[in-house]
This record gives structure tokens, sequence and C-alpha cells, in this order.
């Protein structure tokens, strides 16, 4: 198997701090949140015109209180990036990428990309339901959320695990606006231990 290339290592970093930006957002001043942890793999593809591009491997997601740490790594388990966010800044670091720093995740995101991307959502549509902070569609089946569409992101939910209500796969699409690329992430999350 060849190794990732450094176009696919900076990609890899970049979903990191997309991940990781959509999650810092979420944590409220004052609320004390569980700590939580999800583990799976991930593949993103943005379009661009004719243009296609692919990054696929394995996500480690903390979130411990409002300090998230994500780490992304290549289908063979080797580190490509990791994101820390706490609140007051964030920083990215990765193979081959020097340390990048910023007051949030979301600058970082677009320092690196040159595109935004949302800065909220991503640790409740993981959880299965829209961010409560903002204006959001919803559509269920059987009371489950199986659509949602905020931020300008649809969010389809296609499978929960059979003895939690929580998703196990998560596939966020966004058109292309002004310059920026369509923007395919899937996530399938692992089955929590315990």
């Amino acid at each position: 198997m060849r190794s990732m290339s450094s176009v696919q290592r900076v990609r890899a970093c970049l979903l990191a701090a997309f991940v990781s930006a959509i999650l810092s957002a979420c944590a409220t001043p004052g609320v004390t949140l569980p700590d939580r942890a999800f583990t799976g793999r991930f593949s993103v593809t943005t379009t661009s015109g004719t243009q296609r591009e692919n990054v696929s491997g394995r996500f480690n997601l903390e979130i411990r209180g409002r300090r998230q740490v994500l780490e992304l790594g290549s289908p063979l388990g080797t580190t490509v990036a990791r994101v820390e966010v706490e609140p007051g800044g964030a920083r990215a670091t990765g193979a081959q990428m020097h340390e990048v720093r910023g007051p949030d995740a979301d600058a970082i995101t677009e320092q690196l990309l040159g595109w935004p991307l949302p800065v909220a959502g991503l640790a409740d549509w993981i959880e299965g339901r829209p961010s409560p902070e903002r204006i959001a569609r919803v559509d269920r089946d059987g009371g489950r959320v199986v659509l949602i569409e905020q931020d300008g992101w649809t969010i389809r939910l296609p499978e929960y695990f059979e003895h939690i209500a929580r998703p196990r796969r998560l596939v966020l699409e966004r058109a292309a606006i002004a310059n920026a690329p369509a923007v395919t992430l899937r996530l399938v999350v692992d089955e929590p231990a315990g």
C-alpha cells in the first residue's frame, strides 16, 4: 500500500480542523458537559468543477468539558493530524505541517482551507440531534432524526446503533459556494465500549 501524500496529509489535517471547529462552538460557557469519546472512520470528498479529491482514514475524538482533541490517522493507523480546542484558542499539528494556532478552530480552518466551514453542530449531529442554538429543519422516522439541514449543511443519519439511540453513520454534504468546493464528509462511528 502506498503512504499518504503531502496533499492527503494536509487535507486530513484540514478535516481535523473542520471537525474540531464544529465541535468548539458547541460548548456553552458555564455548563459542564459530560465527557464523551468517539472513534471511527472518516472519508471526505471535495468537488470543484471537474476536480475531485478524496481523503480517508480513522478518527479519535475526545470531548472533556469544553476541551476537544481530535486525532486523524491514515488507514494504516499513523497519526496524520491532531487538533486541540480549548476556550480561547485552538491549535493544529500534523505530519509535514507546521503548528497552526488561532483564537478558535474556525480561524484555523479558514486559514488552512481558504474557505469557510460551519463552526457549530457536529458535537450535536454525531449524537443525532440538531444544534439547539440555530435554526434547523429536521426529518424524523419512527422518532429518530434521519435528516438535519442546518448552517448550509445537509446531514443524513442513515444508520443508528441497535442498542443506543445514537447514529452509527453520518453523511454531511454542502454544495459548492463562491470559490469553495462542494464537500461530502462521511463518518462511520465505532460502537461504544461498555
